[in-house]
């Protein structure tokens, strides 16, 4: 007996190896498939500016990674003594405009690097609902918890979404032909609103994302949306906030994700280094002779996965486990 309605998954042409660099911008689920990637010591970059929850502010952050944006005090907004960037998430902020200028221009360097060469672009869209500066119209990324009566909210038509964007698109495909870009909707619920706003608001993003897969540089659409609405419609797969998916949610849509772009070699490759990535996060108490044993016992793990895949970089989880010796 079928008790649940499975999405159909895409399929991919290309696989994801430790060979191809790849990308993740935008909303939770970004965030979340590529922590997990990186646990598994893939080549991979997770939002450079933060989470982006919005996809004019996912573009702004492509257009400058494309361009090679080389980031000026002019940049930086400044209330109350600090210096933030409206364009990035709220850690992007500093009370001396010279320390976060040439951290916004770190972040900008290694992102334009990277989708140079990368194979793979994700992209989540997370809401609609925009943000404007008052005093210049711009869209920002995130409100930096400045007063509300500093920007104007408002929700941007699909229209509106899809037309951004594909000036956007035209620019990664001129600048790295090779890249495939595949869009995502984040299941993550925005419920300031109400439930029926959010809904509103996953609407447009659904349908900006169908007019955007004509696109000759977007290779496709990963329904992480769908599955978690249709496969997991249970508020047992939400977290204790009710509006973020639970780990055991999330650990779900990973193995549909990898179902797609991960093939049975590289996911065993994965599941080793990312063991040995967990024990290197895991607190360890006591001296060197309560320590050694299960220090001697990675290092062991360390030499084996090296031996079978020397291009993963395992410095820093040797260099961690030999101090324990």
């Amino acid at each position: 007996m079928e008790l649940k309605t499975a999405v159909p998954l895409p399929v991919s042409d290309a696989g994801i190896n430790y060979s191809t660099p790849v990308m993740f911008l935008g909303s939770c689920f970004a965030n979340e498939i590529g922590y997990r990637m990186a646990a598994g010591k893939l080549k991979v970059m997770t939002n450079p500016h933060g989470t982006l929850f919005n996809p004019f502010s996912v573009a702004a952050a492509l257009d400058r990674f494309v361009s090679a944006h080389v980031y000026t005090p002019e940049d930086v907004y400044l209330h109350q003594n600090r210096y933030m960037s409206l364009d990035h998430h709220t850690a992007f902020s500093s009370y001396d405009r010279d320390v976060l200028t040439e951290r916004l221009n770190d972040v900008s360097r290694a992102a334009s690097s990277l989708i140079r060469e990368a194979s793979f672009l994700f992209v989540t869209f997370g809401t609609s609902w925009i943000y404007t500066l008052r005093e210049s119209g711009a869209i920002v990324a995130n409100c930096h918890k400045l007063p509300s009566g500093l920007f104007e909210r408002r929700q941007a038509s699909w229209q509106e979404i899809a037309g951004r964007w594909r000036g956007t698109l035209d620019g990664l495909k001129e600048m790295n032909p090779s890249l495939k870009i595949w869009l995502t909707v984040s299941p993550v619920r925005h419920l300031s609103d109400g439930a029926h706003a959010n809904q509103l608001s996953k609407a447009h993003l659904l349908l900006a994302v169908e007019e955007l897969l004509s696109h000759p540089s977007v290779t496709g659409y990963f329904p992480a949306y769908e599955i978690f609405m249709d496969e997991l419609r249970d508020y047992r797969f939400y977290g204790t906030d009710m509006v973020h998916p639970s780990e055991t949610a999330i650990d779900y849509i990973w193995e549909k994700f990898t179902s797609v772009f991960l093939d049975s070699p590289t996911l065993r490759l994965w599941s080793d280094a990312a063991r040995i990535s967990r024990a290197m996060a895991h607190r360890i108490s006591g001296g060197k002779r309560e320590t050694s044993p299960f220090a001697a016992a990675m290092l062991d793990r360390i030499k084996d996965l090296r031996n079978r895949a020397p291009e993963i970089d395992l410095e820093a989880e040797e260099k961690y486990f030999m101090d324990l010796m």
